[in-house]
């Protein structure tokens, strides 16, 4: 049984659901409309330049978690979840999935996206294992913090070699499909890294070293 590694955003979704969510915050009306819009375009841009400062953004980004009541986002969140990602999950990417499921590999999803976004996206594709940046909570409610290392660049690795101890998994024969060069850490250390419709940075990179590389969007066969 070998370990299948998807990234979430632009690999098995056509999009970014962190920058998504936000969006759909100002759609809403629940965050100021003009600053919370300027912000999250310009962190998506420095995530695409790889100049994220990982730790600015979550401060930025948990705001709302921190701002609401939980049962207001997660109302919010099922009507994000129905409007703005099921209308971007790729059905090769679920062929893909369903191809690793039945070849019985152990399926785990590793994403820089907060877990309050991303853990009912894991469970409408069917993937029971996900590691993606953990928001901080107290009694039931979010602070606006952290907790633990945020899945991001070589956080991921140092996230993945966590889960990989606490589940007594090996990392032989591993496959990792991602779109970012941010993720180039964590492509590195896998047996079978697959760049998957992938940024310029990444599809150089992985040309250069002999990497698959793949569309899930029908611009080549998976």
């Amino acid at each position: 049984m070998a370990l299948a590694i998807f990234d979430l955003d632009n690999t098995l979704l056509a999009g970014d659901s962190d920058y998504l969510w936000g969006a759909f915050l100002v759609e809403r009306g629940i965050v100021d409309g003009d600053e919370f819009a300027r912000a999250n375009e310009r962190f998506y841009r420095e995530y695409q330049e790889g100049d994220l400062d990982i730790h600015e953004f979550l401060r930025f980004s948990f705001r709302p978690l921190r701002d609401n009541r939980p049962e207001d986002l997660k109302r919010w969140r099922r009507d994000f979840l129905r409007e703005k990602i099921e209308p971007i999950i790729l059905p090769p990417a679920c062929e893909l999935v369903e191809r690793h499921r039945a070849a019985g590999d152990t399926l785990l999803i590793v994403t820089a996206t907060n877990q309050f976004v991303t853990a009912p996206i894991a469970e409408r594709l069917g993937i029971p294992s996900l590691i993606a940046t953990i928001p901080e909570q107290v009694n039931g409610h979010y602070t606006g913090e952290v907790t633990g290392i945020p899945a991001y660049q070589a956080g991921k690795v140092e996230r993945l070699l966590d889960w990989l101890e606490e589940t007594a998994t090996e990392l032989a024969g591993s496959t990792f499909y991602s779109d970012s060069h941010n993720d180039i850490p964590l492509l590195e250390r896998v047996d079978r890294p697959v760049a998957t419709d992938p940024d310029d940075r990444l599809r150089r990179y992985a040309h250069d070293r002999g990497w698959p590389i793949i569309s899930l969007r029908g611009r080549s066969t998976p």
